[in-house]
């Protein structure tokens, strides 16, 4: 698997954080907050694969750019970056050891809690 962080995501995520579009929440709350299945679906089909990659901070280079299975860290709920969300990419990006991604869920967890 040669998952790495996608720029593209890690900058939309800054510019979401910067305009306010965040839910400061806890740790915990990921697994509520988090998008299901069908609103993922849904979100594809009205904005497309571009747009839902824009929501994670991996990008897995072995699998079609039309296909979930591009995408990996997710940090927010199609419409607002969560803290909650964020954290769990950064811990789940330590334990697989992509320190590029863990890095930038870092500086994104670092932005959300001067918010707090």
């Amino acid at each position: 698997m040669a998952v790495k962080l996608s720029e593209r995501s890690f900058d939309f995520a800054k510019k979401l954080i910067g305009d306010g579009r965040v839910v400061l929440d806890v740790m915990d709350d990921w697994s509520e907050h988090q998008p299901s299945t069908e609103q993922e679906n849904e979100f594809i089909e009205k904005f497309g694969f571009g747009e839902y990659g824009r929501w994670h901070l991996g990008v897995d280079d072995e699998h079609a750019e039309d296909s979930k299975s591009r995408y990996k860290f997710p940090y927010g709920d199609l419409e607002n970056v969560h803290r909650c969300g964020v954290i769990a990419a950064e811990v789940r990006a330590a334990q697989r050891k992509y320190s590029d991604i863990e890095v930038a869920a870092a500086h994104l967890h670092g932005m959300l809690d001067q918010l707090m």
